[in-house]
């Protein structure tokens, strides 16, 4: 007999344990258990299972590697440029993609646009959506245009259903509306939980890589950011994706995070209107609208996200504080990260911030951690500071280090080439990059090795 029994698994790695504990033993995450009913019990067939697992242990033979052949991968296009960046170049026949982001975000949208471009191309897509009904995709969709007859939808939470429709119909493409809604009959946790997640995207990777249909799964986020469910919820699929930004502001950037079809470094950059999401093609130009001038305290820096330079302005504010301990505040950009480089100005050249309220923010609501930026905030700091605005034909990338050296970073060319084709006439950059970024003619470079020698160029 089936009998009950009480389990906790942590959300962060999926570890399994008899008993709550405070701390995971395999990934070190804090207060992440969370407990489960399952049902146990004896099944029969035991004799038969040993027989065929005999039988696929003789079978299974290992091949070298040298003797494998490989094939191109055949891409499809989903319509939309920058998520086909991101993808790496379309989608890939019978992969298993997750895209999360946070409520209302755009998620949906997207994926709804993707369907609609997919059905022009003559593609069978099937959307099943957990969340909604008929009606209101299909007045959704009215918004975003028309869908061709290919465009089928299923409104069902089950998954032995849904595993039996996949079977019958055989579509192309398949969009999963969310995973987090999707359950197993014979799992006894609620829809969401843990085990249902992890069973429910087994379930669809078993069918993407045995059917060849390449699914889109929506996973919604906890309030730390990440997918909500195990961690082992990324692992097991191919790509995943996630949509950032403030649902109140018309941008809404999609990174990848992981991708086994491509690089993870790429970037796509959309805006929100009434018809759907529209894609920025230059991002750098969307990014500075709106950029102050003769401001102190601002300037524009130059980023790497993947193979696209992208230009966003960096703002400080620094005051005297009548605190005991002054304010630092960061957005769009790593707190600590200031927190270092103000010890670098105060050290290396002097300045009391030590006393000073300091606000960094990154214009536009992008966030940038590259290391690249850290020359535009010291410079941003300083003009703040000393309430001496910079020329607004003036862009700033390197890498500061805590003697207070400018350090190289890659592609200095295509940063240049970037900022001469948005009019920029001024670049300071690191002393070592002068070399390849001599080749961008047209443009005034001051290169500098470190802080001193970047306040004497200005």
């Amino acid at each position: 007999m089936a009998k009950k029994s009480t389990v906790f698994f942590c959300q962060n790695c999926g570890y399994e344990s008899a008993k709550w504990m405070g701390q995971c033993p395999s990934c070190r995450e804090w207060n992440s258990f969370v407990e489960e009913t399952v049902v146990t019990g004896k099944t029969g067939g035991s004799t038969k299972k040993t027989e065929n697992l005999a039988a696929r242990i003789h079978e299974a033979r290992p091949v070298k590697l040298s003797g494998i052949e490989t094939a191109e991968e055949i891409r499809t296009s989903t319509g939309l440029g920058e998520l086909d960046r991101v993808l790496g170049g379309g989608i890939v026949a019978g992969s298993l993609v997750l895209v999360g982001g946070d409520p209302g975000i755009g998620k949906s949208t997207l994926l709804l646009q993707v369907c609609r471009n997919l059905t022009e191309y003559g593609k069978k897509v099937l959307y099943i959506s957990g969340e909604e009904s008929l009606s209101q995709i299909k007045l959704r969709a009215e918004r975003i245009g028309d869908f061709g007859n290919n465009m089928l939808l299923l409104c069902e939470t089950n998954l032995s259903v849904i595993r039996g429709v996949l079977e019958n119909s055989r579509p192309q493409i398949v969009v999963i509306d969310s995973i987090q809604t999707m359950y197993q009959e014979e799992v006894s946790s609620a829809p969401g939980s843990v085990s249902q997640v992890r069973e429910a995207t087994s379930v669809f990777m078993q069918i993407a890589k045995g059917l060849g249909i390449s699914i889109f799964i929506v996973g919604h986020v906890t309030k730390e950011g990440v997918v909500a469910g195990p961690r082992v919820l990324e692992h097991m699929v191919d790509t995943v994706l996630y949509f950032e930004g403030d649902r109140h502001a018309a941008y809404r950037i999609l990174r990848g995070v992981k991708n086994r079809f491509g690089s993870t470094n790429e970037i796509g950059v959309f805006e929100m209107r009434r018809e759907g999401l529209v894609e920025v093609e230059n991002p750098s130009e969307f990014m500075l609208g709106g950029k102050p001038e003769g401001a102190s305290g601002s300037i524009v820096a130059c980023s790497m996200e993947g193979t696209r330079p992208v230009l966003v302005e960096v703002q400080a504010l620094v005051c005297k504080s009548n605190l005991a301990i002054p304010r630092r505040t960061a957005a769009g950009t790593d707190y600590n990260r200031v927190n270092l480089l103000m010890a670098v100005i105060e050290k290396r050249l002097g300045l009391h911030l030590s006393t000073c309220d300091a606000y960094i923010n990154i214009a536009g609501g992008i966030r940038m951690n590259e290391p690249a930026i850290d020359l535009a905030i010291v410079l941003a700091l300083i003009s703040s500071y000393r309430d001496h605005a910079i020329d607004e034909k003036t862009l700033a990338f390197g890498e500061v280090g805590l003697s207070g050296e400018i350090r190289a970073v890659s592609m200095a060319e295509q940063r240049v080439a970037e900022a001469k084709k948005l009019g920029f006439e001024t670049v300071i950059l690191p002393r070592v990059c002068l070399q390849s970024a001599q080749r961008i003619t047209g443009i005034r470079l001051l290169p500098a090795a470190n802080l001193k020698e970047v306040l004497q160029c200005l």
